[in-house]
Formats: C-alpha cells, sequence, structure tokens
C-alpha cells in the first residue's frame, strides 16, 4: 500500500516509532503531524521527520492518503467525528488504541466504516514520547488490525502488506474479539497489579518494611503498575464492559483457590497450581526457576539476516552461556525486541557492557 502523504494526529512513542520507519525505508514521503504540546512537533522536525514544524489545525490533513490517530482512545474518537468533513474520499484512517469497540461503533455512526480500519501494534513501554521513539519498535512486534464491516477485503490485505513492510506481523481480529482478548491479556494484569501495589502500600507498617523487602517476584508481577494512570483510566473507560467481565471471571478464580486453601484440600491447591504451571509453561520462553532468580536483557534489533548469530557469538567468544534467546512479538509495556537470558548476574553484567560497546540498545530491569 504506498502512501504518498500521512498524517499522524498524536506524535508520541507508536506514532513517532511508525513515522521514524517510514522515513528510514521511504524518505520521499511526506509526513504531517500534531500533537498537544508543540514542543513535540518542533523536535519531529528537527529530527527531519515531519514537513511541518508547528502544531497542525485538522484541516491541514485534508490532502492525507492516510492519517494515523494516535491519541489516547477518547481523544482519538473525538478526532474521528472532525474528520469526517475534512478527509478526501478516498483516505485511510486508522489508529493505534488499545481498545476498538467504542472508535469502531462511532466510524459505524460516522458513516466512515469504509475509510476507517483499526490497528493496534503490541509494542510500547512505560516510557512515552516522540525523543523515546525508535524506527525498530515495531520490528517483529504483532500489529492486531480491525476491519469494519464494510472494509474492502483488497484494502485490508493492502493494509496488513503496509503493516509487514513496518517489521510488524499483522494479525486481522474481529474488533469484539480484539477487546476481549486484550482485556485479558493486557488490562486485567494491569488492574491486578494496580490493586496489588495499593493493597501492600495499605498494609504495610510505618517503617515500610514489605516495601523494604519486596525481591524479585513481586517487582515482576507489579512492574506495569508504573504505567501511565491517566492511558489507563481511559482504557478502563473504552473497555469497560471486558474488563468488568474480566475481573468477575478473577475474582471468582480467586475465591476457588480461596475456598480450598480454608478447606486444607492439599490435592486440589495442588491442582490448582499445576494446572496454572503446566499452562505457563507451553508459552513461547518459559522460565522454570523461582522468579527472584531471573537474569535478563532486552535488546533492540534490526530484523536483518544474522542478527542473533552475531549477538550469540560475542557473547560466545567472551564464554558467556545463554539460557534462553528469543524474539518478544507482544512487546506491550516490554522494551526490546530479543530477550536473552543468563545463567547468574556476572554473565549479564559482562554482556550489557559487551554490547553497549558495540552500540546495541540494551535494557535491563
Amino acid at each position: 500500500m504506498e502512501f504518498q502523504e500521512i498524517g499522524f494526529i498524536g506524535f508520541g512513542l507508536i506514532g513517532g516509532s511508525i513515522a521514524k520507519k517510514l522515513k528510514k525505508d521511504h524518505p520521499q514521503v511526506r509526513i504531517y503531524a500534531t500533537a498537544r504540546h508543540p514542543e513535540t512537533i518542533e523536535a519531529a522536525f528537527a529530527e527531519h521527520l515531519t514537513e511541518n514544524r508547528e502544531c497542525l489545525p485538522l484541516s491541514a490533513f485534508a490532502g492525507c492518503d492516510c492519517i494515523f490517530l494516535c491519541a489516547p482512545v477518547q481523544l482519538n474518537i473525538s478526532y474521528l467525528r472532525e474528520l469526517k468533513n475534512i478527509i478526501k474520499e478516498d483516505c485511510l484512517i486508522t489508529d493505534v488504541g488499545s481498545t476498538k469497540t467504542e472508535i469502531h461503533k462511532e466510524a459505524a455512526a460516522l458513516g466512515l466504516e469504509k475509510n476507517f480500519i483499526g490497528g493496534h501494534p503490541m509494542t510500547g513501554s512505560e516510557k512515552t514520547g516522540i525523543r523515546n521513539a525508535s524506527e525498530y519498535l515495531l520490528e517483529n512486534a504483532y500489529y492486531i488490525i480491525t476491519p469494519t464491516a464494510q472494509s474492502n477485503p483488497e484494502t485490508v490485505r493492502r493494509f496488513a502488506d503496509f503493516v509487514r513492510s513496518l517489521g510488524s506481523i499483522p494479525l486481522v481480529l474481529n474488533y469484539e474479539a480484539h477487546d476481549y482478548a486484550t482485556a485479558s491479556i493486557s488490562h486485567l494484569p494491569h488492574m491486578i497489579a494496580f490493586s496489588l501495589v495499593n493493597l501492600i502500600k495499605e498494609i504495610d507498617d510505618e517503617n515500610e518494611t514489605m516495601k523494604t523487602i519486596a525481591a524479585g517476584g513481586f517487582k515482576d508481577i507489579t512492574r506495569i503498575a508504573s504505567s501511565s494512570p491517566v492511558m489507563w483510566e481511559n482504557i478502563c473507560m473504552s473497555n469497560r464492559a471486558q474488563i468488568l467481565k474480566l475481573l468477575d471471571l478473577y475474582t471468582d478464580k480467586l475465591t476457588e483457590l480461596r475456598r480450598d486453601i480454608e478447606a486444607a484440600d492439599r490435592a486440589a491447591v495442588t491442582d490448582f497450581f499445576q494446572s496454572a504451571k503446566d499452562y505457563r509453561d507451553s508459552f513461547s520462553m518459559p522460565s522454570v526457576h523461582s522468579p527472584t532468580n531471573i537474569y535478563e536483557i532486552y535488546l533492540d534489533l534490526v530484523d536483518e539476516a544474522g542478527e542473533i548469530a552475531t549477538i550469540a557469538t560475542i557473547l560466545a567468544f567472551k564464554g558467556i552461556s545463554i539460557k534462553n534467546i528469543g524474539i518478544i512479538n507482544n512487546r506491550e509495556f516490554e522494551e526490546g525486541v530479543l530477550r536473552i537470558e543468563f545463567y547468574d548476574q556476572k554473565a549479564l553484567d559482562l554482556s550489557v557492557r559487551l554490547l553497549k560497546e558495540r552500540n546495541y540498545t540494551v535494557h535491563t530491569r
């Protein structure tokens, strides 16, 4: 799918990363963007990403072949309303939000189903803003595409090809199926993390004993509680029905576990844990050791032949053994496309130094 002129409404981590990838591979593409903060566009212009150096009114996007809505979900919906009478007839509008039902229903109400295709790149991190954007952020990440009832199948196919050109893996889903799936594997875990952190905050003693001794296990499962409160308030309001449904199911599961523990039913408790372990171990790159002993790094990786072999060779040359290595396809709130796990802290520290010396961007936690 060839676009000569592309617009971005909202130009943070995701929008900026898409733009950087586009400019790298297609420098002739003209990119126009607007954002809430003028300095965002000034920074983008300084990096030669945009044609404009100041924030634009929506009327300036009238000539765009494609417009990416990259603001919070509720704002994207309001922008969609304003764009209805601005865009040209064959303009494609897409978004990058993590919930889809509301914006799809609004597109239908506005008569824009032929122009709109939902999108959700499953990548990102707690770091935000154009300055943290990277042309590699979308490499090998799942990019969910949610067509409308009136989407032309050929347009969907071409948009999927466009997504592949960004280095991502397209996955076409019904928007309702998308929202239930993301509520299950992304939104619910965040609700649990936020709730668990607030619980510990409320029951900790005056010496902050719990906070002091919090180790790897607690920090790992609550890391995502550092995510943007405003963004998650938006997600809760836009995917409320699915999140409530999943919270009820999760509450039922906790009640089941509580009942078995209260009854001292050893077999039931063991079965509960074993079932979870078996399913978790069936995921890619399972960890079979205690979560307090994870020595891992994440790094950005150019999707070129031999890159993983090059990294493995760098480490092997220094006698560093790799415990596990693999590509992360769902990288929402996870930094780096390649995950490498080591046997001990010494190997991790040496690997970080070696890779940074060779200009790899390495993330640790």
